[in-house]
């Protein structure tokens, strides 16, 4: 069959036994076709507004991400969350120089402080770069609503502590509001749809999951 160039969002035909694919993977230049099956987990592929959802393979799914990684709701509210859930850890690390007993504490506090300032930084550069303001219409989310953030009356606590059961408390704290951001980035990492959002949220993972093992010990 004669070579035929098909748009990005077109279907291939190839012989009548073969399967139809997506055009993104279906041809090589040398004429071959891709043996792909739809065999592996499907993944649902939000709509755009006044579409619906979508099943695909998790092959096509890779391929639709890799020709178009515009930021989509899941996205958004990840860099708006995230920043919001890294002030919360800033709070509280500005804390321990004054209050903590341990200088592990207060160095653990100084490297989360050092790493998640610059975090903030890029969502808030990343956030301007695709036009999106930091908060959503109706102002900020609610602390409660996001996973590991200490509540009022622990912040409270955490304040009025000092010595060791500032440490005990900080490290506590300090793990669930890690685990929290774990479980926002890997949220992010099923629904989301950019890149750049993508690997901020893998550097979450990798760098809270050694800052938690890392605090279990100390307690």
């Amino acid at each position: 069959m004669p070579f035929r160039p098909a748009s990005r969002a077109s279907f291939v035909t190839v012989s009548l036994t073969a399967l139809a694919v997506l055009g993104l993977g279906a041809c090589d230049f040398g004429g071959k076709s891709d043996a792909a099956t739809s065999s592996g987990p499907s993944v649902i592929a939000p709509g755009r507004p006044g579409e619906d959802n979508r099943t695909l393979s998790a092959r096509d799914a890779e391929a639709q991400r890799a020709d178009d990684d515009s930021p989509n709701s899941a996205d958004v509210e990840y860099a708006r969350m995230m920043i919001q859930h890294h002030a919360q850890a800033l709070v509280m690390t500005d804390l321990a120089p004054e209050h903590a007993a341990s200088q592990k504490v207060r160095r653990l506090a100084e490297r989360i402080a050092a790493s998640q300032e610059p975090e903030i930084a890029t969502m808030r550069g990343w956030l301007k770069e695709h036009g999106k303001a930091e908060t959503a219409t109706g102002g900020a989310h609610d602390h409660a609503t996001m996973p590991g953030m200490a509540t009022d009356a622990q912040l409270k606590q955490l304040r009025a502590a000092r010595g060791t059961a500032f440490d005990q408390l900080f490290l506590t704290l300090m793990i669930t509001h890690h685990q929290g951001a774990i479980t926002m980035a890997a949220d992010v990492k099923a629904q989301g749809n950019n890149v750049r959002i993508e690997e901020m949220a893998d550097d979450v993972v990798a760098q809270q999951t050694s800052e938690i093992a890392r605090m279990r010990e100390m307690l």
